[in-house]
């Protein structure tokens, strides 16, 4: 069952200068897993939620989201291994990077055991989706709940993105071949985010502003920038059989949270296959793939909704108690003074 519900979105945000608008953010390195991941916090009270970008995107893509989530939440959005300021290997994409995803969901285990976190309310989105879901099924002590923005799974018609005669999209498979990345993108990564991906996957005009271009193009500048989603697009090209097998043996029984855009409900039909339970959907109108970076506001508003829900809960039981106790006490007073 896939309750799903549509928020209307607010106007796109201002510009964001990269060196005034991560105040209140503090910058972190963690070296676990073989590897240094970088990640960023904020927020002193709550439970902890913690963010993973998809592509082309790294913490950056949450920085408008962080700060009104952190109002009632400890925050963390982390670089995902070879993203943004974690740590990449120079070198080439030819070098193999066999079992990505599932190596991110360690790192990310790692993490939460590192921050003594767990369990965290747990928020991926786009090519994030086999990473986080190997992490909640897979530990799901470090997991109170999932949130899947714009997101599939390999195994569950994720594949298809990269078929192009049916509607799929040539990226994916020049970023997955050993590569050919840096021979297409070096030096071309500016125009790459700012000419054709955030134009094509984005409906909220002026949304993506030529800061935000400038600070992700920063980092798939650097040497060996193209790793980390190299990796990941080969992981969703040969993983489906095992994520189904997973899924199978371990579905997940935490809360899940379904968040989609204007591309429809994908993202909770794929969750409703993986989970044990009611998946909550929600749907934002006049948005396109890059929810956090589009609708800050309404994905805050919906993810704040649903963890107040888990965090909070309220108990049918006594809340029915009180509807009848209010119900006696009205016909009590009715009684008196009637003449």
């Amino acid at each position: 069952m896939n309750p799903t519900t549509s928020a209307p979105t607010t106007s796109a945000p201002t510009a964001a200068d990269p060196t005034t608008a991560t105040q209140g953010v503090a910058h972190h390195t963690a070296r676990l897993n073989g590897t240094e991941l970088h990640y960023v916090s904020a927020g002193t009270e709550g439970t902890p939620v913690l963010l993973v970008h998809g592509f082309p995107e790294t913490w950056w893509a949450f920085h408008r989201v962080i700060p009104l989530l952190a109002e009632r939440h400890r925050v963390f959005a982390v670089d995902l291994r070879g993203f943004g300021d974690s740590e990449t290997l120079p070198g080439t994409t030819t070098e193999p990077t066999e079992g990505a995803s599932a190596t991110a969901a360690e790192d990310l285990h790692r993490l939460v055991e590192h921050l003594g976190l767990g369990p965290v309310h747990l928020l991926g989105q786009d090519i994030a989706g086999a990473t986080v879901f190997r992490l909640a099924a897979t530990h799901p002590e470090d997991v109170a709940s999932l949130t899947a923005v714009e997101m599939g799974l390999a195994g569950f018609g994720l594949e298809g993105l990269a078929d192009v005669t049916h509607g799929g999209s040539w990226h994916v498979g020049a970023l997955a071949a050993p590569g050919v990345p840096e021979l297409l993108l070096a030096g071309r990564e500016r125009d790459f985010l700012g000419g054709w991906v955030f134009p094509t996957m984005t409906a909220a005009p002026d949304a993506v502003t030529e800061a935000d271009v400038a600070e992700l193009a920063r980092t798939y500048s650097r040497p060996g920038g193209w790793r980390g989603a190299a990796g990941l697009y080969r992981s969703m090209l040969t993983e489906g059989a095992e994520l189904r097998a997973l899924a199978e043996a371990s579905p997940l029984t935490v809360p899940v949270l379904a968040v989609g855009s204007s591309g429809g409900p994908f993202t909770a039909g794929t969750m409703s296959q993986v989970a044990d339970g009611e998946v909550r959907s929600v749907l934002l109108d006049g948005v396109g793939h890059h929810v956090a970076l589009e609708a800050p506001e309404a994905l805050a508003e919906a993810v704040l909704a649903f963890l107040a829900d888990i965090d909070f809960p309220t108990d049918v039981d006594d809340q029915a108690d009180r509807q009848d106790s209010d119900a006696d006490s009205d016909a009590d007073s009715e009684a008196r003074t009637r003449p």
